[in-house]
């Protein structure tokens, strides 16, 4: 199938011809047809699965097809996700693929002066995005009016849930029509979720794709142990690898992101991090760099993975292995975009043993483990897993007191850097390449994944 084979206007053709997209993704395919029949729709996905078209282009088109107009401080379509950067990724989607209708869009989202936005949505808007937080404020101050809304995207409603946006949510929904097509959107569907949408949607369409329990298969995924103390040292390491030409890297905390940022800085790397403490503008503007090529590496909390959208991601490394699993895949999601390879890195110390143990469990598979670096930790490797809870106390606590305390101390020390094996190709100093040019790894035994709507994939 082809983007010409679905239904949309000859505008919204041409501009999907000028941006270079041909094929449909699948969650467009199944979804597009039942969203111009203004279905209501339940979409188990991720970022990078192309869910922003999926449904921008049958509301760019309803819209355009219906011709209504909108009154002042009124909105046709309210489109509400979790963080500021993903409010600007979607709202820049539909003006491109908008670009040749004569639709007003408007974004809206805090840390910023509200003057321009509310400018913007003065006279009426026929779509929003919007967070909800700065929604709900130009609301009470009488600058948006919701309740002639005709249609209602809630975009990343887990990770709404978990950066605690449910009351606000539920204060939306008291504001706009029952009768209205409601489109909803999650990466996870546990019962919270399901429980949430099953209040909002009438009789949806549901499409899975790319659950959360899966990762790209272009992945090539590999598990680093390593001292705590040595990370830095490893990072070095690793970015001495000319291969890694657009890499980010996470941490857990915003703390962690500026050290991390601070040593890449003094070894002269360029990058910047990009967290909830920096204003908007400066996440904006690392972005744009990033975007640019301006700068190589990219430092980033959880808070701010789903909201990076950028092509020709190389490489994702784990600096700090998350304590949810599923946060893993949102991660490493950065990379492998739109068919192309990728590669994400972990570092992984004796406190985070339990947390990949959880990242195997849920994906389904294991992840080879990289032996053949200067800074392996046989200690780390053989170290006693200890529960999940106790690991997150302890990463917890080091996070509160600056990473300070529960550091793990193995009693024969840290590894010491290993000589360069002779006669082989290496990344910088000592890990050897297969034929393929890619790191030696054995095999990855995949074990049979279940959907999150019960179909055995």
């Amino acid at each position: 199938m082809q983007f010409k084979d679905l239904n949309l206007i000859e505008p919204i053709q041409l501009a999907l011809k000028k941006s270079g997209y041909i094929e449909p993704t699948p969650i467009q395919s199944q979804a597009i047809p039942h969203l111009l029949l203004g279905k209501d729709l339940l979409g188990c996905a991720q970022t990078g699965t192309g869910k922003t078209a999926a449904f921008a282009l049958p509301i760019l088109n309803h819209l355009a097809t219906t011709k209504s107009s909108v009154q002042p401080k009124n909105v046709q379509v309210l489109v509400l996700t979790p963080t500021r950067e993903l409010a600007l990724q979607i709202y820049e989607s539909f003006e491109t693929y908008g670009a040749g209708l004569r639709l007003k869009t408007a974004v809206v989202f805090g840390g910023v002066g509200q003057g321009p936005q509310v400018k913007a949505v003065a006279g009426g808007v026929d779509i929003l995005v919007a967070t909800p937080g700065r929604l709900l404020d130009l609301i009470s101050q009488n600058h948006i009016n919701i309740r002639n809304l005709k249609t209602f995207v809630l975009d990343e409603a887990d990770r709404m849930l978990d950066m605690g946006f449910i009351r606000d949510i539920q204060k939306v929904l008291t504001m706009i029509p029952k009768q209205r097509q409601t489109l909803f959107f999650s990466a996870t569907m546990p019962n919270d979720i399901l429980k949430l949408a099953n209040s909002m949607l009438t009789n949806p369409i549901k499409v899975e794709v790319t659950p959360v329990s899966s990762t790209a298969e272009k992945i090539d995924q590999r598990v680093m142990y390593v001292e705590k103390s040595q990370k830095k040292d490893l990072l070095r390491f690793v970015l001495n690898d000319p291969n890694l030409k657009r890499v980010i890297v996470f941490t857990r905390t915003k703390h962690g992101a500026n050290r991390v940022s601070e040593l890449l800085t003094k070894n002269r790397v360029p990058s910047e991090a990009i967290h909830g403490n920096k204003s908007q503008n400066a996440r904006q503007r690392a972005l744009d760099a990033f975007k640019e090529g301006k700068i190589r590496v990219l430092i980033a909390t959880d808070i701010a993975a789903r909201g990076i959208d950028v092509d020709g991601i190389s490489h994702v490394i784990n600096y700090e292995v998350p304590n949810v699993a599923e946060s893993y895949v949102h991660r490493i999601g950065r990379t492998a975009r739109a068919g192309a390879e990728g590669s994400a890195i972990s570092f992984c110390d004796a406190e985070e043993r339990s947390f990949i143990r959880d990242i195997e469990k849920l994906i389904g598979q294991a992840i080879p483990v990289d032996h053949d670096h200067p800074y392996h930790s046989v200690q780390v490797e053989n170290a006693r897993v200890m529960s999940s809870g106790k690991a997150k106390a302890l990463i917890e606590a080091g996070n509160r007191s600056g990473g300070s305390h529960h550091r793990h101390r193995s009693h024969a020390g840290p590894s010491r850097p290993k000589p360069k094996p002779h006669g082989s190709a290496s990344l910088g100093g000592g890990q050897t390449k297969d034929a393929t040019g890619r790191p030696e790894v054995g095999p990855v035994p995949k074990k049979p994944k279940r959907s999150f709507f019960g179909f055995r994939k």
